[in-house]
């Protein structure tokens, strides 16, 4: 068994890579794009403005992770967005992530600092990146 597990472990932290990356990615949509539509009315954030590239992060981050295209940095970037975002947005309200809302940042931070030092699995454009071309 668990050689079993331990045989499909890279195809699973490539699972987990995508669907992270895909809600990640979500969160810019929604800032940059208004969808899924946002419950607060007007224009969305500044391109410029702290927000905005937050959103933008999320967004191409959220792409890039997805595809499992340049991981590492990406996720590094990424890491260091959500514990900011955290610190910045979160933290102040509250001691405690479940009464301020960061629970999802926290989350992100650190599963995607895991990415930097597992990269995005075997189903991965930098895994197909990696591989040696053959003569």
């Amino acid at each position: 068994m668990t050689e079993t597990l331990t045989a499909w472990a890279p195809r699973v932290l490539s699972v987990a890579r995508i669907m992270a990356a895909l809600i990640f990615m979500a969160h810019g949509t929604q800032k940059l794009l208004n969808f899924p539509m946002r419950t607060s009315e007007g224009p969305g954030p500044e391109l410029l403005s702290m927000l905005g590239i937050a959103g933008i992060i999320e967004l191409i981050g959220g792409a890039l992770l997805a595809l499992g295209l340049f991981t590492r940095p990406v996720a590094f970037l990424c890491s260091g967005l959500m514990a900011a975002a955290y610190f910045i947005a979160h933290a102040p309200r509250s001691f405690f992530p479940t009464l301020n809302g960061g629970d999802a940042a926290i989350m992100f931070c650190f599963f995607f600092l895991y990415l930097v030092f597992a990269g995005g699995g075997s189903w991965s454009l930098d895994a197909m990146r990696s591989k040696p071309s053959a003569p």
